[in-house]
This record gives structure tokens, sequence and C-alpha cells, in this order.
């Protein structure tokens, strides 16, 4: 299967899992994942929420910031990949003056 993000229409999210700023995202789901490309804007973040039920990849595009993840802050690039595996918490942080882009899927577990 190729999914095509072209085609899937954008949308802007405000204060995402209550952080605070613009996420803009297009999402492929279905009952098995959830498959992201996005961009947090300049200063944006997603707000610290526990993976209960799934787990998340995060592969960073272009930018910089930083995650809070369980009690660490760990600082992040173009290139870098974040994994929050099931029973985790974390929080994504933009750094940068420009847009952070990542590509991210989150994989269901029941």
């Amino acid at each position: 299967m190729i999914i095509n993000y072209n085609n899937i229409e954008e949308e802007r999210v405000q204060n995402f899992k209550g952080g605070n700023g613009e996420l803009d995202t297009r999402n492929f789901v279905d009952e098995k994942n959830k498959i992201m490309m996005s961009r947090l804007t300049p200063g944006a973040n997603i707000g610290y929420h526990t993976h209960e039920m799934n787990s998340e990849i995060i592969y960073i595009l272009s930018g910089v910031g930083h995650f809070e993840y369980d009690d660490q802050v760990e600082k992040v690039k173009a290139g870098d990949v974040h994994y929050c595996p099931m029973g985790h918490s974390h929080a994504f942080y933009n750094d940068g003056d420009d847009d952070l882009a990542y590509f991210a899927i989150v994989a269901e577990h029941h």
C-alpha cells in the first residue's frame, strides 16, 4: 500500500494534547496505526501525555527541538528518531525558528 500525503488534506490543530501553538498534520488512520506527516510551528509544543494502549515512533525530518520523555529531556534534530513505548509518557517541543517537520507512527497494541 502506498500512502500519498499530497492527497491527504492538511489539518491545523491548536494546542494538541494540551500543548501550545499550532500543529499542521496530514494523517492516515486505520484500526491498527496512525501514520502522520506533521509540522510543529516555531515555539509550539505537543502536551505531555502517556501512551497507554499504543507506542509512537517519531522521525525528525527538519528543525530542532526536544522531548520530555518520562523524567528525561532529549534534544532532537533532523535525522534523529524518538521512540515512546507503550506505558511511557512524553511531550514534544519545537525549539527552533523554523517549522519542525516529522513523520510519526502510532501503533495500537490492543
